[in-house]
């Protein structure tokens, strides 16, 4: 090459090299592979190439099952000027695999900004083997679906999760998957740091018995390192997706006979803590998110018979879990919606009362009887046009909400530790469900009437985040109708907002009836649609 030649290659090459360090880089650069060989020594090699100069340029490179075993520095060679990208050449020590995938490229620029866009594509041993023939190369560019560090990464039995394959995952996938050979994964909270504040970010953790559906915007990494005295570095999240020893699965059984019904699923333990040091753990928090957890049916269920438990070890006993239940295929599932962990289940009821039939009403009090959420006032009876009272219907939100009870005490000076109603009415309370009167009480045995109705619901759609906004404009306007609504004493923007929402009709066309009292065949009515509003039950 002539001397003239070489020098104009090279003021282009430095010209390059200086607009790198002056102009932003933009995030998923031009990456990609080539001239990839794998030797019969099991070596890998080639060139991987980007659009962005990398100070620390590196391959990851993964066996057929998606488990990374070597990361490869990438030595800087030559500026593509046709192409305008930067190569960089690498060698992987492999295995005695048929092929392998590498990964790349990984590594900081100039100017201090991580490189994103890495690619993926297949490289086979030079006999010419290829598993499943068609093309060599590749499943997909730009981190694409697939087991290779990107949307699905497999889990070995003994729990563990690579951090940096993790955190690579999500930096070009909005969800990724963890599938589990196991019962656990042990995920580096690392790893889903940077992400935490990203509503799009979803990790899912699938094994044979169930699978977890966890936003990362609902974990409070920092605040479950501190309970463990570590730091989010330190800081593992222990997920466990476990079939309920045979003992548990006997005494779900029997709770499900002693409701007149049968269980349709596995018993599952589903379960999320914080690991710190010398194997400590710590409850995880998740305030009022609710995980999707995913449970196999062992057949297909009629969706207002159908509803999903959690079992009780203390006592023995089974309450509601918001649940909803689908069959495609073949494939019936029930997706359970919590914010808390235990051991759970599907269950089938058939209940009825002799005083609902061709009541208005019947539907829905005979779907949230076989959703545990309402009772009868006998096992025969349910007397749906008796009053409610305040701590009755806080009772059966607690339940439509599957809020814990066994945490937190009352403060109301009317509400004694012994009372029936007393873990119910704390925890609406923490829930921010209820409130008391000036003087500190409650007055439970109040009967509720319609305004304070809608007020309590309205508040459980806004714990389970499905509140609609209503502005003072169209407040005004849903209002307008009801000749009535001057009598509204206080809460005229959560009837506004009941009304939206479709939870409340009017008494009839012209009037709301907000100071009347209510009956529990009303209070069945909203407490169903607000379970659909919320998408707790199926529609």
């Amino acid at each position: 090459m002539k001397p003239a030649v070489l020098k104009k290659t090279a003021q282009v090459t430095v010209l390059m090299l200086i607009i790198s360090v002056l102009v932003p880089v933009l995030a998923f650069a031009a990456s990609g592979f080539k001239d990839l060989k794998f030797e019969s020594n099991n070596t890998v090699t080639g060139t991987v190439y980007s659009d962005v100069y990398s100070v620390n340029a590196t391959v990851y490179a993964f066996d057929p099952n998606g488990n990374r075993f070597d990361v490869s520095n990438a030595t800087y060679v030559d500026y593509d000027v046709t192409n305008n990208v930067y190569n960089y050449k690498f060698t992987v020590t492999s295995n005695t695999y048929d092929y392998v995938r590498v990964q790349g490229p990984f590594g900081t620029s100039v100017d201090g900004k991580t490189i994103t866009g890495a690619v993926y594509e297949s490289v086979y041993r030079n006999n010419g083997t290829n598993p499943g023939g068609g093309s060599t190369c590749c499943y997909g560019g730009g981190g694409g679906g697939g087991i290779w560090g990107s949307e699905i990464i497999n889990v070995n039995s003994d729990g563990s999760v690579d951090a940096d394959q993790l955190k690579n995952s999500f930096k070009n996938n909005d969800k990724v998957t963890l599938k589990l050979s196991g019962d656990i994964a042990l995920i580096p909270a690392k790893a889903l740091v940077d992400y935490v504040t990203d509503s799009k970010k979803v990790l899912v953790i699938v094994n044979d018995k169930g699978a977890y559906i966890i936003p990362l915007n609902a974990l409070k990494l920092q605040d479950l390192a501190s309970k463990l005295s570590v730091t989010t570095d330190e800081l593992k999240l222990k997920v466990t997706i476990a079939k309920a020893s045979d003992t548990t699965k006997d005494s779900v059984d029997k709770a499900a006979k002693a409701l007149g019904g049968t269980v349709a699923s596995n018993a599952v333990d589903f379960d999320i803590v914080g690991l710190g040091k010398d194997q400590k753990t710590a409850a995880l928090d998740l305030g009022n998110n609710y995980i999707s957890r995913v449970l196999p049916l062992s057949k297909a269920v009629d969706s207002s018979k159908a509803t999903g438990v959690l079992y009780n070890p203390t006592t023995g006993k089974l309450s509601f879990v918001p649940a909803v239940f689908s069959s495609t295929d073949g494939k019936n599932e029930a997706t359970l919606k919590r914010n808390g962990s235990s051991i759970y289940a599907v269950i089938e009821l058939n209940k009825t009362f002799s005083d609902i039939s061709g009541h208005w009403a019947e539907s829905y009090i005979k779907l949230l009887a076989n959703k545990l959420v309402v009772d009868g006032v006998t096992d025969t009876t349910f007397q749906p046009e008796r009053n409610i009272t305040r701590a009755e219907f806080a009772a059966l939100v607690v339940r439509a909400l599957g809020l814990d009870t066994n945490n937190g005490s009352s403060t109301f000076k009317d509400v004694a530790a012994s009372d029936w109603y007393a873990s119910v009415v704390a925890a609406a309370a923490n829930a921010k469900l209820v409130d008391g009167y000036e003087d500190g009480t409650f007055r439970p045995n109040a009967t509720i009437n319609r305004e304070e109705l809608a007020a309590m619901v309205v508040r459980a759609l806004n714990y389970a985040g499905a509140k609609p906004d209503v502005s003072a404009d169209k407040q005004t306007q849903l209002l307008a109708k009801f000749k009535d609504a001057s009598k509204i004493v206080w809460a005229k923007n959560e009837i506004a907002a009941a009304i939206d929402a479709g939870i409340i009709d009017g008494m009839t066309d012209d009037t709301l009836g907000a100071r009347d009292t209510a009956t529990r065949a009303q209070s069945a009515t909203m407490l169903k649609r607000l379970l659909s509003k919320a998408s707790f039950i199926n529609n």
